[in-house]
């Protein structure tokens, strides 16, 4: 029995526009590093943080990965405990799931180290736990794709894994600025009228429709976010010049990438991704703002033990 392991979690695209806190899929680049070690102490701590540029939490009850594997510790009634090491890849209030990256990469080396480890799907219950410490809900957008990988359809309390063809390809967009989740959470309070929700579900329809057949022209047709994005897009400067960037370059659609700031568009193949990339990037620049792009398959990686 191995006593240490290192597990790598991609980064997420959270709501993928029209699922709001259910429909996410992981992007290959981007991503966060947990090493756990199983100790005999009945308790998980955290020993070290490095790369945020930001305090995040060492109590372990108070930060996304340590509440996780408190969960795990919990329900398994494991005799023994695990020290945690978290190395951030991704960037805090970014839109591109860092706080869910730590929790899952968590879970998967402290799994790595039981004598009977999980699978997935069994974990995904202590990684909406972790993730409710940061996003005050238990919401699985983006700890159920970095789990499972690809496109996933999250709720409380179920994941189910979504096809996408191979060759669909995201670009994500990331500005240099930080729109925190709670921010971008409180602009979405006030009333909505009945013909958005209606609106909105038929959009989600049809992009569930067109993934699982494969079908790009169901996907253009569905990719239209008319609940959450026209609330959030003012917080994002250059927005509106981004998405028209990738909408002229032919992407399928495009909208904000979990909270915000990123921007993600999907297109048909990876030649068309990546011609329409330093357009995306350049709307950014023109409103001030420097930036990374990543280029991934909408059926991105899951996380994993690298060592």
């Amino acid at each position: 029995m191995r006593d240490r392991a290192t597990a790598f979690s991609p980064a997420s695209v959270g709501n993928i526009g029209v699922g709001f806190d259910i429909l996410g899929h992981s992007i290959a680049g981007a991503g966060d590093r947990a090493t756990v070690r199983r100790i005999a102490e009945p308790l998980v701590r955290i020993a070290a943080i490095r790369g945020s540029t930001v305090e995040l939490p060492h109590e372990a009850a108070a930060n996304t990965a340590g509440a996780a594997l408190i969960a795990l510790r919990d329900a398994l009634q494991l005799p023994f405990g695990f020290e945690i090491e978290l190395d951030k890849g991704i960037p805090l209030g970014s839109g591109m799931g860092g706080s869910a990256a730590s929790c899952v990469a968590a879970l998967v080396a402290a799994n790595a180290l039981l004598d009977a480890p999980l699978d997935a799907m069994a974990l995904y219950p202590f990684a909406v736990t972790g993730e409710a410490v940061a996003s005050g809900g238990r919401h699985g957008d983006n700890v159920g794709p970095m789990l499972l990988g690809g496109v996933a359809l999250a709720t409380a309390g179920h994941v189910v894994p979504v096809p996408v063809p191979p060759a669909w390809t995201c670009v994500l967009v990331h500005p240099d600025a930080v729109l925190e989740t709670r921010r971008a959470r409180a602009a979405l309070a006030g009333a909505y009228e009945l013909k958005q929700f209606v609106a909105q579900s038929a959009n989600l329809g049809l992009v569930l429709a067109g993934c699982w057949r494969g079908d790009a022209a169901l996907v253009r047709a569905g990719l239209s976010d008319v609940l959450v994005e026209p609330r959030r897009a003012p917080l994002i400067g250059g927005f509106a010049a981004v998405k028209q960037a990738a909408l002229a370059g032919d992407a399928m659609g495009a909208s904000i990438s979990g909270a915000g700031p990123s921007v993600f568009a999907w297109f048909e193949n990876e030649t068309q991704a990546r011609a329409a990339a330093p357009a995306m990037a350049a709307a950014f620049a023109d409103a001030g703002f420097t930036s990374q792009t990543y280029i991934s398959p909408v059926a991105g990686p899951a996380a994993q033990v690298i060592a």
